[in-house]
């Protein structure tokens, strides 16, 4: 009882004033047969998010150009089936409970060993196979403040769900500032046991608008000095190694395709690396710039977390999305805040085990202008 009086408590924080959910609309059913619901924020700067309880996944977000030209910028499906298809590779989702990869499906904790799916060969990735996070039905209730709309979506996985120990209780939440074009997600989590935790938000973006052919020519900074290197598996080697003289170093902007091709036979395909944020864990700061020079568009993102995934949409394959469209190789990026990979395996790598009695928090923003 005291985990679902925790997530009533958060439901009705002072200053916020809960709707019964307006904004919700039916996005259609499971396989199983469990109804989805959609929720759309509306700012005064022309910005559309939409963002649906499966998953707690963003599925569009319309963003004004210069001319206040609006384009959905981020990559997904027009119903419930084509997230749950073969060509859904984790578009828009909450990923975890523990984002990216652990080694070997395995990882031992308080004496214990546990054992997870391995669902990238030979590793685990984003939480599982059936009952990860970004495939589960969240519960939601859409809110309004003076400044801000927004959405809390609140799942709890027990313990035991797709090996992971604990019942783990969390909390998500869009907020979409209403006179600036701000859209935050944060999150928070209890357990009542030790457990590993990395939560992300796994959006394709193409700044271009979805379903346009490249996001090579897109101008890319990266606020990080340094990266974790990877063995043939993608798993970090332990070590924290300087960017510069890589073809990782984005500390000044570079297209993401000038340097790609070098990339092409590593075990990466591409870029599909943890980079090291400068700045303090637990503080809000810059993390990354992407600009498309067609639109103008810019992005920036800013996080609370150590580390920031920068994959460049190695394995999209043509696959349709929404209105039919192709997503085409490397037509799109991921920008995944996060604690490193393989973290509960890496003791020199930030804390990623929960404790009870412990709050998980993770703050993502990200701010769009145009030039």
């Amino acid at each position: 009882m005291r985990k679902f009086a925790f997530l009533s408590l958060l439901l009705t924080i002072p200053g916020l004033a809960f709707a019964e959910a307006p904004q919700a609309k039916p996005f259609g059913k499971t396989a199983d047969g469990e109804a989805v619901e959609i929720y759309e924020l509306k700012n005064d700067k022309g910005i559309t998010a939409r963002i649906m309880t499966r998953g707690a996944t963003l599925v569009d977000l319309l963003v004004p150009d210069a001319n206040g030209k609006t384009a959905d910028v981020v990559l997904g499906f027009d119903d419930v089936a084509g997230y749950e298809g073969e060509d859904n590779q984790y578009f828009g989702c909450t990923a975890g409970r523990v984002a990216n990869r652990i080694a070997k499906g395995k990882f031992s904790l308080n004496g214990r060993e546990y054992t997870l799916a391995i669902n990238n060969e030979p590793n685990h990735l984003h939480g599982g196979v059936k009952r990860s996070i970004d495939k589960v039905v969240w519960k939601a209730a859409s809110f309004e403040t003076d400044n801000a709309t927004g959405v809390r979506f609140r799942y709890v996985s027990p313990h035991g769900e797709e090996g992971y120990p604990g019942t783990l209780s969390m909390v998500v939440t869009y907020t979409l500032k209403k006179s600036a074009n701000e859209l935050a997600v944060s999150y928070k989590a209890t357990t009542d046991q030790a457990t590993p935790i990395n939560l992300t938000n796994h959006s394709y973006f193409n700044l271009s608008g979805e379903g346009s052919e490249t996001v090579l020519d897109h101008e890319l900074q990266l606020f990080c000095d340094n990266y974790t290197p990877v063995d043939d598996t993608l798993i970090p080697t332990g070590k924290i190694d300087p960017v510069e003289g890589t073809v990782l170093d984005f500390r000044t902007p570079h297209t993401i395709g000038e340097r790609i091709k070098s990339l092409d036979d590593t075990s990466a395909i591409g870029y599909d690396h943890n980079f090291v944020v400068n700045g303090e864990m637990g503080e809000l700061r810059p993390v990354a710039r992407l600009k498309d020079p067609k639109s103008g568009r810019v992005l920036e993102v800013s996080t609370t977390e150590p580390g920031v995934q920068f994959y460049s949409g190695n394995f999209l394959k043509g696959q349709a999305g929404k209105g039919g469209k192709p997503y085409p190789h490397r037509s799109a990026i991921c920008l995944e805040t996060q604690h490193y990979p393989d973290s509960i395996n890496q003791p020199n790598f930030p804390e990623s085990v929960l404790e009870p009695g412990e709050t998980y928090r993770h703050t993502c923003v990200w701010k769009f202008s145009a030039e």
